[in-house]
């Protein structure tokens, strides 16, 4: 799962449009093995060999895991007959011995792919699709030349596209700092982008035909159409690249054609405005132009826009637990979580409330259901509004499942958690709760949820631990024990308990 917060996740999986390729033939058998299994044992030497070599870190129990092995391994078998041969490996990070190397590649979820350069001294993120075709595709772009030159008319047929951001590199020779530069940018960035280099501006179908001084021009599909640059410095060259490959206003539909610039928005650093609206609203053109507007004198502030049909954005509302009646709304939402929204909102209240959030006039929203009227069970219900007052200000030691009511593995330990919590009736300094995260705010500053379900013990003193352990009766309770605080005279559970 990619980084982002939890939101993102579910904007991709419920709305983005991903195109699905044809299936490809496989020369291998059931007996060839092509992905190569690694280990804390043997994952140095293996890896310092390659100049190229993808690694997946997986979980045996992953689901995603599961239906991504037969597509992997059939890439891996037409990738070892690549000129030359791109290697794929595999690690069980869920193993003991090999955690270690999962803390050192950052991995939080399943299945996590890494893309090693030159021995392992280059790391990258996998962004590629997981589908063997895909997959086959994606890497052999990755090993082949980061930036194709363009010599003739015929070269920069394909610079237009309208799916795709093109960055060429305009150089009076293909030689120096700023070509040396221009290429690791080229290295760094090619899984996202398309990169050529030219001496002959006059080829290009955008800009400037005399260029005297190197040059990267950005071809694209939106706004300005193109836009030159040139400082050559690789940190500043990325940011232009990255600033200006975001439409200013980002339209939000089930259109491939706009897939690409979705994947771009979200991924963005930036906090994100979005306007939800009816389409045939028949103020439409209004708050288009206005809201367009606002996002020119926001641009390169820290705050990226994005439109969107009410048609297509059904899951959006329920995910913010708003209502079409309460539509048109806006949306901001900060990479800390923190969300605030304006409801029914008028085209001439877009500029002055959005002035409102940048000045820090506005309070955050917090999605909640309601506190529930009884809470009797033995595993306590804990929703957004009562999180504050059963955790995080309680002086009980408590256990705390996040969960999503269609999570299959939450449904598998819901009767392992009610049994822990039976386990501890007796005992007034230990609570076990649960909280749905679909439909509750969670405060990211205290609990990072990547997955569920995921589990974490509040000490009675605040001390936050995530729970990583076996998911069994006996696991979950040794765990309270060892950590719970402050009831020092506190019994254990019996043993005709456990």
């Amino acid at each position: 799962m990619a980084s982002y917060p939890l939101f993102f996740f579910f904007f991709f999986m419920f709305f983005c449009v991903f195109a699905i390729s044809s299936h490809i033939a496989s020369s291998a058998t059931e007996e060839d093995e092509y992905v190569l299994t690694l280990d804390h044992s043997n994952f140095s030497q293996v890896v310092s060999k390659h100049k190229f070599i993808v690694v997946e870190f997986y979980a045996p129990w992953c689901g995603h895991c599961k239906n991504l092995a037969p597509e992997y391994e059939k890439a891996a078998s037409v990738l070892s007959s690549h000129d030359p041969p791109v290697a794929l490996a595999k690690v069980d990070a869920n193993a003991e011995e090999n955690k270690g190397l999962a803390e050192q590649f950052g991995v939080k979820s399943f299945p996590t792919i890494k893309v090693l350069k030159n021995g392992g001294e280059v790391v990258q993120d996998y962004k590629g699709p997981r589908e063997a075709d895909g997959i086959v595709q994606y890497l052999k772009k990755q090993v082949g030349p980061a930036s194709f030159e363009i010599k003739t008319p015929e070269d920069a047929a394909n610079l237009i596209d309208d799916r795709k951001v093109i960055v060429v590199g305009i150089f009076p020779t293909l030689s120096g700092e700023e070509f040396d530069n221009f290429n690791i940018l080229a290295d760094k960035l090619r899984s996202d982008y398309d990169f050529r280099h030219t001496t002959k501006a006059e080829l290009l179908p955008r800009g400037k035909s005399s260029v005297t001084t190197p040059t990267v021009r950005l071809l694209k599909p939106f706004d300005e159409l193109f836009v030159d640059f040139q400082k050559f410095d690789v940190d500043a060259l990325e940011k232009f690249v990255e600033d200006s490959s975001i439409p200013l206003v980002t339209l939000f539909d089930q259109s491939p054609t706009n897939q690409p610039f979705l994947v771009k928005y979200f991924e963005s650093p930036n906090a994100k405005a979005m306007l939800f609206l009816d389409f045939g609203h028949d103020q439409i053109d209004a708050y288009k132009s206005k809201y367009t507007d606002v996002a020119g004198v926001y641009k390169g502030k820290g705050l990226s826009f994005l439109l969107g049909d009410l048609k297509d954005s059904q899951a959006a509302l329920e995910f913010f637990g708003i209502k079409e009646d309460q539509t048109p709304v806006v949306i901001v939402q900060k990479t800390n979580g923190l969300k605030f929204i304006n409801l029914n909102v008028e085209v001439d209240q877009i500029a002055p409330w959005l002035k409102d959030y940048m000045d820090g006039k506005v309070k955050p929203f917090i999605k909640s259901e309601p506190i529930p009227e009884t809470n009797d069970e033995p595993v306590k219900v804990v929703v957004a509004n009562s999180l504050g007052d059963m955790v995080l200000d309680s002086k009980k030691n408590i256990l705390l499942e996040f969960y999503a009511p269609w999570c299959g593995h939450c449904k598998k330990l819901a009767p392992t958690l009610d049994e822990v919590a039976v386990s501890f009736e007796n005992d007034a300094s230990v609570m076990v709760a649960k909280f749905d995260a679909s439909n509750n705010d969670i405060p990211s500053d205290t609990f990072e949820v990547q997955g569920y379900p995921t589990l974490y013990f509040r000490s009675s003193s605040g001390k936050v631990v995530p729970y990583e352990g076996n998911r069994t009766k006996e696991d979950i309770i040794d765990f309270i024990q060892k950590h719970r605080e402050g009831d020092e005279t506190a019994t254990e559970p019996s043993k005709d308990e456990l």
